[in-house]
């Protein structure tokens, strides 16, 4: 008898991109204030985990970290197919770095998904562009892991992936459990079907875990359990110098050609030092 795949996504409910605001004292996203989605590079691991289920069967759990709000983004997962919620939420997880919260969604996957084959996570989030999560849960949870992947194919407990790496394709394989974080150029994620929707948000309970729930510590969690410190955030400021070039069309070719003769080479591909008045 065949035995079902066991699929864990570990998702993110992340700011809109145009609705980012910060908390310039302590360089926190103000979360409350901006409209949510699922975190584009985590649609596109739910997605792999889909087409997964689709050929070969499996039940997908989604899993996030977060305030309760954030159980929107796993009844969305449902809508689109995955069978499982689970939201690890607590006030004493607030202001995790990329180490406590790979800790706390360790620990959150070896209570509630012991028995996993595969863990697939975004190759990274849009609010803040770590990369740091999945390889740190891969060292958490002592199982193979490969990062950047765009290509899934499993064959019996050997899965084959692709990525490309520095200009060169690479083709690897794994024996699962593993865990394998996705990019965003393949496995375009699928449309939400309305009739999912309503019965995602619904009929389907999401399954809730707190810190002790864990067996945490507090001291391992949130702003506590986070040596990153932030010192300063900001958002950049881009400035243009004018410069007014006045005479006849000859005079400001000739002055334009003195005082950006560098610059103009470059970008033609030419040197134009020597640049002669035609008659």
């Amino acid at each position: 008898m065949t035995t079902m795949l066991k699929l864990v996504t570990c998702i993110k409910q992340v700011p809109m991109v145009s609705e980012l605001p910060w908390d310039p004292r302590t360089g926190r996203l103000k979360r409350n204030l901006a409209g949510g989605m699922i975190n584009p590079a985590c649609r596109h691991a739910l997605e792999a985990a889909l087409i997964l289920k689709n050929t070969h069967g499996a039940e997908i759990t989604v899993i996030t970290m977060g305030a309760d709000i954030a159980e929107e983004v796993l009844r969305e997962a449902l809508a689109m197919g995955a069978d499982r919620g689970i939201l690890v939420s607590d006030p004493k997880m607030a202001g995790a770095d990329t180490l406590a919260t790979s800790l706390v969604l360790s620990k959150a996957i070896k209570k509630a998904c012991a028995d996993f084959d595969l863990i697939l996570c975004g190759c990274h989030t849009s609010d803040s562009e770590t990369a740091q999560v999945g390889p740190q849960m891969i060292e958490e949870l002592d199982i193979p892991g490969v990062t950047y992947a765009d290509q899934l194919d499993l064959n019996g407990r050997l899965l084959s992936l692709q990525r490309l790496s520095d200009n060169f394709i690479e083709t690897l394989e794994m024996e699962l459990p593993g865990l394998v974080t996705i990019t965003t150029q393949k496995q375009a994620p699928r449309y939400v079907p309305l009739a999912g929707l309503q019965d995602a948000f619904s009929q389907t309970d999401i399954d809730r875990l707190s810190l002790a729930d864990l067996d945490l510590d507090s001291e391992l969690a949130g702003a506590k359990g986070s040596p990153t410190k932030i010192l300063k955030v900001y958002s950049p400021t881009a400035t243009k110098d004018n410069t007014v070039l006045k005479g006849s069309a000859r005079k400001i070719a000739q002055q334009l050609f003195d005082q950006f003769d560098d610059k103009i080479g470059g970008a033609i591909g030419k040197d134009i030092k020597n640049y002669q008045e035609r008659p």
